[in-house]
Order: structure tokens, then sequence, then C-alpha cells
């Protein structure tokens, strides 16, 4: 699935896209460079990730893609990191903080150390990703803040409950930032993927049991694939979406 719109407001714009390497990452960080962004992407996965931006510039070697790796849980390599990328490539006006981990985990297991390191990988990244993208973002004159949550806590699923606990605290970490950074025309809102199919959760967790078991529950009777989350995430980071901030966009096939 490839989209047909271009915006032209993301023609040379920075992007930073975290877990951009693989899964639903890598079909974000492939939409951004189709549409003539710079994109700079984190990702831990270094195999993945070089072969993605291989793949991207045999392409088209125009395309202007870059990835740094980076463990975002190490909070002052990630902003050292970020502050990087806005020196080589000029100020980020646009972030996709999309990284996580969903690892399934029974409550009676957890441990305050699990805890912890569920929030340092799917709570914690997102805010201060945009702590050291947002003084460049103001001093640019605006931008784009895209966090992305899970439609799991909305619908009430188990079996991880520090993963579900963070998804839900990011649409309130979008809500706030979006009331504290509106004066600099920085816009933050959340995308909400439902059960989107991707090769680790079929290696994992999704057999044909349970994906027809997904889609029984879903309005629309297909397969959700990554490239179906791009279009929204492209949505938002462009110029036409100039009203939209503080708010949830759901991409679940219909479930809630």
């Amino acid at each position: 699935m490839t989209t047909n719109t271009i915006y032209p407001s993301l023609n040379n714009k920075t992007v930073l896209i975290t877990g951009g390497g693989s899964g639903i990452g890598a079909a974000l960080t492939t939409a951004f460079v189709r549409q003539g962004a710079t994109v700079a992407f984190i990702d831990i996965d270094t195999l993945a990730s070089e072969q993605l931006i291989e793949s991207l510039r045999t392409e088209n070697s125009d395309h202007r893609v870059e990835f740094h790796r980076c463990d975002i849980r190490d909070i002052a390599s990630l902003q050292t990191t970020i502050a990087d990328i806005n020196a080589a490539l000029g100020p980020i006006t646009a972030l996709v903080n999309n990284a996580a981990n969903d690892d399934r985990h029974d409550w009676r297991d957890v441990t305050p150390e699990y805890w912890d390191e569920r929030m340092a990988i799917n709570l914690r990244p997102q805010f201060f990703t945009i702590q050291a993208v947002a003084p460049a973002m103001i001093d640019a004159g605006g931008g784009s803040i895209i966090n992305f949550g899970s439609v799991s806590w909305q619908k009430a699923q188990g079996y991880m409950p520090g993963y579900t606990t963070a998804k839900a605290a990011v649409h309130g970490l979008s809500r706030t930032m979006a009331r504290d950074l509106g004066e600099a025309n920085i816009r933050v809102n959340t995308v909400v993927p439902g059960a989107v199919i991707t090769q680790r959760q079929l290696d994992n967790w999704i057999g044909p049991d349970d994906e027809a078991q997904i889609q029984s529950q879903q309005c629309l009777k297909k397969r959700l694939l990554p490239e179906h989350l791009a279009p929204m995430a492209l949505f938002l980071a462009a110029d036409e979406s100039a009203g939209c901030t503080a708010q949830e966009f759901i991409v679940d096939g219909g479930v809630v």
C-alpha cells in the first residue's frame, strides 16, 4: 500500500522518527522519505535499520535519510543524538514518537524493576524526546509532534499491564504538551494504532486463530498493516492539519 497524497509542506522538512527501522516505524520512515522530507530515525536494531537505508537509497539515491543507533532508555544519549541531528540536518519540525515494546507479561510476575523498564521504553522517552526537540522547533516558528499510543488500553486488553498503562498515559502527555507548546505554534497529537500485524507480532503472538478473532472485532474485515498508519502521520505532520492538536486519531479498523 502506498499513499497517492503528496504534501508539499513535507518536502525538505526535517523529520525525526523514533523506532524507525522496522515494523510500523519502517513504514513511517519510508512514507516520509517518499514525500521528499529529510528524515532521521533512531533505532536499536542496526541490521534492520541499515537494510531499510539501503532499500530507500536504492529506490532513489536523492533521498536524504539517516539512521542513528540509540537506546532510547538512555536519556542522555537520546538527547545528545537529537542535538546532533538538529545540528546536521537543521531544526526538526516534525517528531514522530513511535518507538515502543509490547512484550506480554502476567501481572503476577511484574517486579518494580520490570515495571520501571516498561515505562523507560514506552513512556519516558516520549517526554524527553519532546523536551529535546521543542526548543529548536520553537525557534523555527512551530511544528508537529506525533505521539504513538495504543488501542489496547481502550479495549481493556490484558496480559501486558505495564505496556497498556504507559500507552494510556501517552494521550495525557500529548494533551498537556499541546497546551504548553500551543502558543509556539507546535501541535501535539496522538496516533492510536489497533492490532497492526507486523512480522514481530506474527513471530511472537499472533497465529491464524488470533488474527481471525482480531478481524471479528473490527468493522473492516482486513489485515491492519503498518502502511495503514503512515498516511495519518503524514497528515498530522503536514500543514494541512494546522488546526489539529491535543487529539487522538485512531487507526484500528473500527474496534473502539
